[in-house]
């Protein structure tokens, strides 16, 4: 079926070529660059010849092309947001193409006979001209605008576009959340080309993965056209690595800082490195970059339940334990206090090239390899009341309807690794993601075609994890006086301490190993057709593969030490009493298994444990084959649109364990699914003036189900009486978009925006959770919880965008070099067909990860020798995992991060900066079913960075 459908759509493309090809051979092209006064190219510029009503737009490398035009000599102007419009003559001759560079400069603005000067604005002129010229919704950050804020990851700069939220990981933004859809419902490509996951379970892409000076532009689509991937229901980001220079460019930062959790240092530092030779046709850029930091986190988390049962004897006849129920209200039953000690080492490599054959044709090639290494300790107590049948009526005590004093069994725990010149007697979380793309631009008569075939890799390796656990059980004390900060601790406070009395649990090692490649090709060609006689129609069609396989291999080993270390005082011990603990002085860490105690033990002979990992291990394969066609047409002088349909075969095949009993794997499960996805689109702007735009948009978009949802996989967990259950005929997640925005450019390179938008979703995915009443899944299992992940009925999700930016230029004296950056975004979700525990469908529930209320600020300052800028990023809380029932639901909660930096410009070329992140200590916080219920709350204290930063071009 995929074959066949392929070479319908080769023939219709063969047919086309052939055809045009024979077409206005008199006819010749004009290619080019567009450049400012410092050779950087200039995307989003405008360039037209009037007399033909024909033109084009500059793409990210500043380059364009106009083909079809009859032989002669014209007038071609260049116009760009922010700089001085150029005019100059140019002659087509028939068969040829003739090649432009031309160079612009930024113009000052007169305000009252005063001259205005705009510095630093390049970098914005530059997004705001590409986004201001593309006919469909985008958001555009260029390289300049992102060094204006103190973002190490590209995550943390993506953040701070309109409508997007981030999820942290250790005080750092990784998963990505557009207009609140969740991370696996968008997608993230780096050239047109999508990146692939390096986690396990999902189709997330790790955003704190790729440095922020190793990007160009990012592009963040909300309105996809059908010449792009359509598995984007939030929206699309596309990260553009820099191209070769016109002319020779060194750049490169040194830096250092400190992290206040624990006043470790922070280093970092980069070099790009590019030129092209004199007869211009080869360029070259070489890049790296390096960032070490030294951080960490304070963390506690929370269980509540409303449920309290204690022991009263045994039954006469059965000789089962009778057992007491008791009404309470909600409380913690389980509790941890963690501390982190992290060192997070990211590196970045880039090499680019471009080759010009002929003003004809071109063909480059695209590289980036990224490098983290993950090394953490984790030390753990935890605390969990004994089941119902070890509490006796005189364990417990119960004040004001709260289970205030109960018995628990207490865990401490040591997370780390083999002590060797990688691990360092740490976790070693190594992940890697690598692209390699080759492509070409070709002029082929009256058709243009670009074509791009790449390779991408991303992996995860955790080798020698380990965990010392000891154990004990003692009287705990529930403080409930603040629901905010729970906290259980040991009725007498001797048992904390008592090292004796910590038992031996188990030591355990595991390794785990995450790979996903995706190669993938396209094709696509544009041919000049003007239907309605106003210049610069086009027809575009073209198709892509994309063939992507992920497996998972884990194992898991425990090891019997308990005759050598019996208790936790025969181990080497590390003391955190003196901590300063930043979640409060109510905290008290204690002692813990010293993990370089734990990385130097020779670990032999353990007993494989395959209930901890047959679950997780998988293959899966996943092709995609895509075709579309669409025009893009002037309608009227002022009207512009785009109407075209985009076809998506998915073929999939998933093999997961078939598992008895948890730890007996009886053999491998292979199923599979195809589906066929036909999306249409439609998209109009409207320029009733020069700096004013109204963009309409109607759009179909697909998300693929997350690949471990996908395994057919059924796991019964009889120790915790859980069975976990894949869903092989899971139907991918769809939606209907509708958008309208209106935006107005303003001189001095700003913008005022506003619209709404709104999104029909089917077939939503969520985790179900029901207690099976019979026992379908062997002897013994009624009454266990079950999960399976389901398609719900359908969502919606009504929202409004509002952005502002520009320099505040009408204000007297130095208030003129203020400039403001502001958006807000209003999210309204519903979901329908989500069902609780006993099968009775919730009503009134959002849809999971949509923020109601986003905020991004920052008010900066720049004049000739100095720049400032202080900027606030806010997300409202939302509904993060739905629960059994309307308690059991998780949601995260909200984030004011406030964030400052500067800088100084010490020559043309030296700069000298600094940046505070994190001045709020904003934690990552998650509440279980009313926001003063909390659930963890994890804090990352601020950092400094500071250092230099060398530009010669």
């Amino acid at each position: 079926m995929k074959n066949q459908y392929f070479l319908k759509w080769l023939f219709v493309t063969l047919f086309l070529i052939v055809a045009t090809l024979k077409l206005n051979a008199q006819n010749g092209s004009i290619s080019g660059n567009i450049i400012d006064e410092n050779n950087f190219y200039l995307p989003g510029a405008n360039i037209l010849i009037e007399s033909l009503k024909k033109g084009a737009v500059t793409d990210f490398d500043g380059k364009f092309s106009i083909l079809s035009i009859p032989s002669g000599t014209y007038k071609i102007k260049a116009t760009f947001l922010g700089y001085e419009d150029i005019e100059q003559d140019v002659e087509v001759i028939a068969h040829q193409t003739t090649v432009l560079t031309i160079q612009m400069k930024i113009k000052s603005l007169v305000l009252n006979e005063v001259e205005v000067v705009s510095y630093g604005l390049s970098g914005q002129a530059k997004a705001l001209n590409t986004q201001k010229n593309n006919i469909n919704i985008t958001n555009v950050v260029s390289t300049d605008q992102i060094g204006k804020f103190p973002d190490a990851n590209i995550g943390d700069a993506v953040k701070r576009i309109s409508g997007v939220t981030m999820q942290v990981d250790q005080g750092e933004a990784r998963n990505i959340i557009i207009r609140g859809l969740s991370p696996q419902l968008n997608s993230v490509t780096l050239n047109g080309s999508r990146i692939p996951s390096a986690e396990g379970d999902n189709r997330n892409v790790q955003m704190d993965l790729i440095p922020s000076d190793m990007i160009q532009t990012i592009e963040l689509t909300k309105t996809v056209t059908p010449d792009m991937d359509a598995d984007a229901l939030g929206g699309s980001v596309n990260l553009v690595t820099a191209t070769a220079p016109q002319t020779f460019r060194l750049s490169s930062t040194f830096g250092s800082g400190v992290s206040f959790i624990n006043n470790k240092r922070i280093l970092n530092g980069s070099l790009l490195l590019g030129d092209r030779t004199k007869d211009k046709k080869l360029g070259w850029m070489v890049s790296a970059s390096v960032n070490d930091t030294d951080f960490g986190s304070d963390n506690i988390e929370a269980e509540w339940t409303d449920e309290f049962e204690y022991y009263t004897g045994v039954d006469d006849v059965d000789g089962e334990p009778i057992l007491e129920s008791v009404d309470v209200k909600p409380y913690t039953n389980s509790f941890e206090i963690r501390k982190y000690l992290v060192q997070r080492i990211r590196r970045s490599f880039s090499a680019n090239l471009d080759y010009q054959i002929n003003p004809n044709h071109n063909v480059y090639f695209k590289s980036m390899y990224n490098w983290r290494d993950d090394r953490e300790n984790r030390y753990r107590t935890a605390y969990e009341m004994l089941d119902a049948e070890d509490i006796e009526i005189g364990d417990f005590a119960i004040t004001d309807g709260i289970p205030s004093r109960f018995p628990a069994e207490v865990t401490k725990e040591t997370k780390g690794g083999i002590d060797n010149g990688r691990n360092k007697s740490k976790r070693l979380e190594d992940q890697r993601m690598q692209n390699y793309s080759l492509g070409g631009k070709h002029f082929l008569g009256k058709v243009k075609a670009d074509w791009m075939v790449s390779f991408a890799r991303a992996s995860e390796e955790r080798k020698n994890e380990r965990y010392a656990t000891y154990q004990t059980e003692f009287s705990v004390v529930n403080d409930f006086s603040n629901s905010d900060f729970p906290l259980l601790y040991g009725e007498f406070a001797t048992d904390e301490n008592d090292f004796e009395n910590f038992e031996f649990d188990k030591i355990t090692e595991e390794y785990q190993y995450t790979e996903e490649k995706d190669v993938n090709f396209f094709t696509h060609f544009e041919i000049p057709v003007d239907f309605f006689g106003n210049g610069n129609g086009k027809i575009k069609f073209g198709a892509r593969g994309r063939f992507k396989s992920k497996s998972r291999d884990n194992n898991f080993f425990e090891y019997d030490l308990e005759d050598a270390y019996p208790t936790m005082n025969l181990t080497g011990i590390k003391d955190f009493s003196n901590d300063d603990f930043l979640v409060g002085n109510q905290y008290h860490l204690g002692s813990y298994v010293d993990a370089n105690w734990l990385g130097a033990l020779n670990l032999v002979n353990g007993e494989s444990i395959p209930s901890e990992f047959l679950r997780a291990n998988f293959d899966v394969k996943e092709d995609v084959w895509a075709g579309y066609v669409m025009t893009n047409q002037k309608l009227t002088e002022n009207i512009d649109a785009l109407v075209g349909v985009r076809v998506e075969t998915t073929s999939l095949e998933a093999t997961g364990n078939e598992i008895d009993n948890e730890d007996d794997l009886v053999g491998k499960i292979t199923e599979k699914n195809n589906y066929t996805n036909v999306l249409p689109g439609i998209h109009f702007k409207y320029t009733p003036a020069k700096n004013t735009v109204l963009r309409l948009a109607w759009t179909n978009t697909i998300s693929r189900p997350n690949y471990v949802d996908l395994i057919p996989t059924l796991d019964v967990v009889t120790s915790d009486e859980e069975i976990f259950i894949g869903n092989p005929n899971l139907k991918p997640t769809t939606s209907m978009n509708f958008d309208l925005l209106g935006e107005y450019y303003f001189k001095n390179v700003g913008i005022l925006s506003g619209g709404i938008f709104y999104k029909e979703i089917d077939n939503f995915i969520y985790q179900f959770q029901t207690d099976v009443d019979s026992d379908v899944y062997g002897v013994g299992t009624t009454g266990f919880r079950v999960y399976q992940p389901l398609n719900g009925e359908n969502a919606s999700i009504f929202g409004a965008e509002l952005a502002f930016q520009r320099q505040l230029d009408f204000l007297p004296g130095f208030a003129k070099n203020f400039s403001i950056y502001l958006n807000y975004t209003y999210l309204k979700s519903k979901a329908d067909g989500i069902r609780n525990e006993d099968g009775e469908e919730r009503k009134d529930l959002d849809l999971p990860n949509t923020s109601p209320n986003m905020v991004n600020a920052s008010l900066g300052y720049a004049n000739k020798l100095f720049t400032a800028r202080f900027s606030v990023n806010f997300s409202d809380a939302y509904i993060d995992e739905i629960g059994g029932n309307a308690f059991e639901d998780r949601y995260y909660d909200q984030q004011l991060f406030l964030d400052f930096n500067i800088g100084v410009t010490l020559t043309k070329s030296l700069r000298l900066y600094a940046d505070v992140k994190n001045i709020s200590n904003q934690p990552l916080r998650y509440y279980q079913s009313i926001k003063s219920r909390t659930q963890q709350a994890e804090y990352y204290g601020q950092r400094l960075t500071f250092g230099l930063k060398y530009d010669l071009y």
